[in-house]
C-alpha cells in the first residue's frame, strides 16, 4: 500500500493527464458524428487486416493439409480413368459390369528429396511400404513420366528417375503406335531420347510420346512428351528422337505411384513361357 501511495504521489499528474486525455476522446467521439463515423472507421479497418493476416497464416498452415487431401483425390481420378481398367471381352447379358476390370491404382506421394544434375538422378517420397508400395512400380507427376520404384522401407522410397542413364521405359508415337525405348543420355533434363523407332514409320516434329503396353509399368497413354528433334543416318535402320519432356524434374514436387493389380500374374505367366524354351 505504501509502494502505491508513493507512486501515485510520484506520477500523479501523468495520471491526471491521461484520464483527462481519454475523458476527451471519450467525449469528442461520443457527441460528434464526424469523428465517431471516422473512428469507427479506422478501427474497423484495423481489425479488418488483423483478421485478414489471422485468415492468411492459418491457410498457409493448412496448406500441407490441403495438398494431401489434392492428390488423395487426384490419385482417385486417376484410377477411374479409363485407362486404369483393362477390358476382358466377356459381355453374357446375365453377367453385369464385366467389360472393364480395375487394373491401375494410384498412391500419392510427395517428394523429400531430388537431384537433376547427375548422370544417374534418383528421387526420394515420403511413402514407402506401409502405404502399399513397392520396388518395380510406375511413377508418374501431373504432367507425365517420373521414374520407377528401386527401393522401398516402411516410410519412404526411392525413385530412379527418367534422368538416369539406366531407365528404360517403353513408349511409343500416340499417332501410330511405333514403339521404341524412352532412354536419357545425362546432358539436359528437359530432353530424353526414343530409340529404336523403325525408319519406315513416319514421324514428324512435335508428335507426341506416351507410354505404351509393352510393360506392367504404365497404363498405355501416359503422356512423356513431343518429338524435338529426329535424326536418321544413312546406313541406319532406327531413328533417333529427341524428346520434349512434358515432366519439369527442377520443379517436381509430387508424384503418384502406380500399382498394377495384374501385373503378378503375367509375370507369371511370361516366366512359365520362358522355362519351355
Amino acid at each position: 500500500m505504501r509502494n502505491l501511495i508513493f507512486f501515485l504521489y510520484k506520477y500523479y499528474t501523468f495520471i491526471l493527464f491521461f484520464f483527462l486525455e481519454v475523458m476527451s476522446l471519450v467525449i469528442l467521439y461520443r457527441y460528434n458524428n464526424y469523428q465517431r463515423a471516422s473512428f469507427l472507421n479506422y478501427t474497423g479497418g484495423m481489425a479488418s487486416k488483423f483478421y485478414e493476416s489471422v485468415n492468411s497464416a492459418s491457410n498457409y498452415l493448412s496448406l500441407r493439409r490441403i495438398n494431401d487431401s489434392l492428390m488423395y483425390e487426384n490419385a482417385r481420378l486417376r484410377a477411374q480413368q479409363l485407362n486404369a481398367y483393362y477390358q476382358n471381352g466377356f459381355t453374357l447379358s446375365s453377367i453385369v459390369d464385366t467389360v472393364y476390370k480395375q487394373q491401375y491404382q494410384y498412391i500419392s506421394a510427395n517428394i523429400v528429396n531430388n537431384s537433376i544434375n547427375k548422370r544417374n538422378n534418383y528421387i526420394t517420397i515420403d511413402k514407402g511400404r506401409l502405404h502399399g508400395i513397392e520396388t518395380d512400380m510406375g511413377v508418374i507427376g501431373s504432367n507425365g513420366v517420373v521414374g520407377i520404384v528401386t527401393s522401398v522401407s516402411d516410410h519412404y522410397a526411392t525413385i530412379r528417375s527418367a534422368l538416369n542413364s539406366n531407365t528404360k521405359i517403353s513408349a511409343m508415337v500416340k499417332k501410330n503406335g511405333a514403339f521404341g525405348s524412352l532412354e536419357w543420355n545425362g546432358d539436359n533434363p528437359r530432353v530424353s531420347s526414343l530409340l529404336h523407332v523403325n525408319k519406315h514409320v513416319p514421324v514428324e516434329i512435335g508428335d507426341e510420346i506416351v507410354t505404351n503396353n509393352y510393360s506392367t509399368l504404365f497404363p498405355v497413354g501416359i503422356p512423356i512428351g513431343t518429338i524435338k528433334e529426329k535424326t536418321l543416318e544413312a546406313e541406319d535402320n532406327f531413328y533417333a528422337l529427341d524428346v520434349a519432356l512434358f515432366t519439369d524434374f527442377n520443379t517436381l514436387k509430387t508424384v503418384y505411384v502406380i500399382r498394377n493389380i495384374l501385373k503378378d500374374e503375367q509375370k507369371n505367366l511370361e516366366n512359365n513361357l520362358k522355362g519351355d524354351h
